[in-house]
């Protein structure tokens, strides 16, 4: 066998012709080229011979019996099984109409008759080359297709293919689950009508509208479409142009049912609302437990002013009741009267300060005044430790955004906690207090102390819940200041400094700098 006839070995053509001296001549002309040769001398036969193979080539003649070359031509173009295959008409007519004629059938090419055996197997070769590459492509197109619908049917999202009316032209199976309807019943229906129903028909601002008009790109989260039973549900959509040459020919639309994640996101939303209220109250709690602790201490410092008063009403009484009572020493008297009941209510006002349950907000706030307010409410542990507290503020100090009562309750219980140590320790180094810039996002606040430190073992346990190196302690405290400082935006921590002592520090987002939580440098 020759290398061509290797190369035709799956090429099948169909010889028809009533005449038996051409169909002879035919064959005898194509059996060495590798072919697969059928025979048919009628039209009948030839369409059952050309259903039944599927022949790459037929060599058709025109002028038979009963059925003409011109009808078996129709039909093979009408059946899909052979739809493909290429018809060279053989006849002796050779005008133009009846040429032109074949070619409206659907015929392939033609050959007068009669005919050389070279023209026949040149154009047999061609023609079969020709059907056999648009079967291969076919096949490959095919593939592809079937591999595209594989993929999308496989995306969890829905799938629309919109012409520039938002007439569905494709969906996935995703798609038809979501709007409970089968792909087929889908496809040809119109994406407007079918999940905006309700809106009215001057409405030109529905969802993917401006994607399939004028080609703008959409995406928009909890937009309510409609299913084909009525019901709607909550849907999150990403619309792109659907171009072909730079031109618009509708849209791509990929959607999803967010039902659930919307459910989850609110649920979330509660249990985040109901985790802040706890956190609240806890805080709330911390500061009457400080207030306890404090109130000695505080009950020391209003009665001492009380007495003053008691005392100076009593020297008062005694200069109105003499006969010539000195008016300047009771004009001096009352002032000291008043300026004692002013330290006292000073003080009640501070102590309300501190126990007020916190408004939910935060303000733009000065560092210096806020430590100064702190240092302030320390006095009281300052004489029951016979220590100190030194503030030291960077000049030109950015403001913050925090909630003060908050952070003031932090640097309460860092101050606290160094006045005891020191204390523990035997030191009368002050308790040293700090703010600088950290960074541009972040101002830093440190409480240093010179006390007896912290365990090793024990810093990376310091904030945690329940956790206390104290005898006494409940294990809130530290943990409640992380949690106040974490609602700021800010970070908190722990740091050993050189030699004895230890170094709380907490930061705090400057304002106007972002929402961003800032950290420490």
């Amino acid at each position: 066998m020759t290398a061509s006839a290797s190369e035709n070995s799956e090429v099948t053509v169909l010889l028809v012709d009533d005449n038996p001296q051409n169909l002879k001549v035919l064959y005898e002309t194509l059996k060495d080229k590798g072919y697969r040769l059928l025979i048919a001398n009628e039209g009948a036969k030839a369409l059952d011979l050309a259903h039944r193979h599927r022949p790459e080539v037929i060599l058709l003649d025109i002028m038979m019996p009963e059925m003409d070359g011109y009808e078996v031509c129709e039909r093979l173009k009408a059946d899909p099984v052979t739809s493909d295959c290429a018809v060279v008409f053989l006849s002796a007519l050779d005008d133009l109409p009846s040429k032109v004629k074949g070619f409206s059938l659907g015929g392939a090419d033609y050959i007068s008759k009669p005919f050389q055996s070279q023209e026949v197997i040149a154009r047999v070769d061609t023609h079969a080359k020709v059907i056999l590459l648009e079967r291969e492509l076919q096949a490959r197109n095919r593939e592809l297709v079937s591999d595209q619908a594989r993929i999308l049917n496989s995306i969890s999202e829905g799938i629309y293919g919109l012409d520039e009316n938002g007439v569905i032209e494709f969906a996935n199976q995703a798609a038809a689950l979501i709007v409970n309807c089968p792909v087929e019943d889908l496809i040809g229906k119109n994406f407007f009508d079918l999940h905006f129903a309700t809106a009215s028909d001057s409405d030109t601002c529905l969802p993917v509208m401006g994607t399939c008009r004028q080609g703008v790109a959409e995406h928009q989260r909890n937009i309510q479409l409609q299913r084909v039973d009525g019901g709607a549900f909550p849907a999150e959509y990403r619309a792109t142009p659907k171009l072909d040459n730079d031109e618009l020919h509708g849209a791509v639309v990929v959607f999803r049912d967010i039902t659930v994640e919307l459910n989850n996101e609110r649920a979330l939303e509660e249990a985040r609302a109901l985790v802040q209220e706890q956190r609240d109250q806890l805080a709330h709690t911390s500061r009457l437990t400080t207030m306890g602790e404090m109130a000695a201490g505080f009950a020391h410092e209003v009665n001492q002013p009380l007495t003053a008063i008691a005392n100076y009403a009593r020297v008062s009484g005694r200069v109105m009741a003499k006969d010539a009572p000195d008016l300047s020493l009771l004009h001096e008297t009352m002032e000291k009267i008043e300026a004692q009941s002013h330290r006292a209510s000073e003080i009640i006002r501070r102590i309300r300060r501190f126990m007020k349950k916190p408004a939910t907000g935060k303000e733009i706030l000065a560092v210096p005044t806020l430590l100064e307010d702190t240092r302030q409410f320390a006095e009281v542990d300052m004489r029951n430790n016979e220590g100190g507290v030194e503030v030291v503020v960077e000049d030109d100090l950015p403001d913050v955004v925090a909630d003060p009562v908050q952070v003031q309750q932090v640097a309460l219980n860092f101050i606290r906690n160094a006045l005891e140590a020191t204390r523990a320790a035997g030191s009368s180094a002050p308790v040293e207090v700090t703010a600088r810039r950290c960074g541009q996002k972040c101002v830093r606040v440190q409480v240093r102390d010179h006390g007896v430190g912290v365990a090793e073992e024990a810093e990376d346990k310091l904030f945690h819940p329940f956790f206390t190196t104290k005898e006494d302690g409940m294990g809130i405290g530290l943990a409640t200041c992380r949690s106040l400082i974490q609602a700021q935006g800010g970070e908190i921590g722990y740091e050993r400094p050189e030699g004895a002592g230890a170094c709380f520090y907490f930061t705090l987002p400057v304002a106007g700098a972002g929402a961003d939580a800032c950290a420490a440098e």
